[in-house]
């Protein structure tokens, strides 16, 4: 019997980079990014939109391990910090499918974003937020995710990703529907 080939034995991961590209600020191109996560052994790394999202594969491993290793690769060729999120493609399935907002009917899913934590929070920090006045944006919090409607859009929701950070004492980085759905289509390639 024939052995399995390294790359069956990867999974595809997507990695969400919080704060590149945004108002000229820690400017970095996509295919530089590409290509510095290809030269650590990372394989089949796409990107999609100039804001910090990568689908590769890689061997099995826990995501703070593989979120130190890109943050140091980042900081280490772009000479830059910049926090990275990390979750298997089966993760952002399982994300696009929990969404709470979904099951309401004429739900606009161009407003719904999803709000990723670096690591689950404590649940005195997830009740703290239910003292946000928030209206007419809603959220639910389930797990390392942060579902929210955005009404009016996220670029005036007083749901914005320090008020989680510092609330939940966690790190965070928000992307909306579109971006989720066309990386979970990216990651089945």
């Amino acid at each position: 019997m024939a052995k399995p080939s390294r790359s069956s034995r990867n999974l595809t991961y997507v990695a969400l980079l919080r704060g590149i590209n945004v108002g000229g600020h820690k400017i970095i191109k996509m295919d530089q990014l590409r290509k510095a996560f290809e030269a650590i052994g990372l394989q089949d790394v796409k990107t999609y939109v100039q804001s910090g999202n990568l689908v590769f594969k890689a061997p099995p491993q826990t995501r703070e391990a593989l979120c130190r290793r890109l943050e140091k690769e980042i900081l280490a060729e772009f000479r830059m910090s910049v926090p990275v999120i990390v979750r298997t493609a089966e993760e952002i399935a399982k994300t696009l499918q929990s969404n709470p907002f979904l099951q309401e009917k004429g739900i606009d899913t161009s407003k719904l974003h999803v709000t990723f934590l670096s690591r689950l929070p404590e649940q005195a920090a997830v009740r703290t937020l239910d003292a946000i006045a928030s209206a007419p944006d809603r959220f639910q919090c389930l797990g390392q995710e942060i579902y929210l409607c955005c009404p009016n859009g996220f670029g005036g929701t007083k749901l914005s990703i320090n008020v989680f950070e510092r609330l939940l004492s966690v790190g965070a980085t928000t992307r909306n529907w579109n971006t989720l759905t066309r990386l979970h289509q990216i990651s089945l390639l």
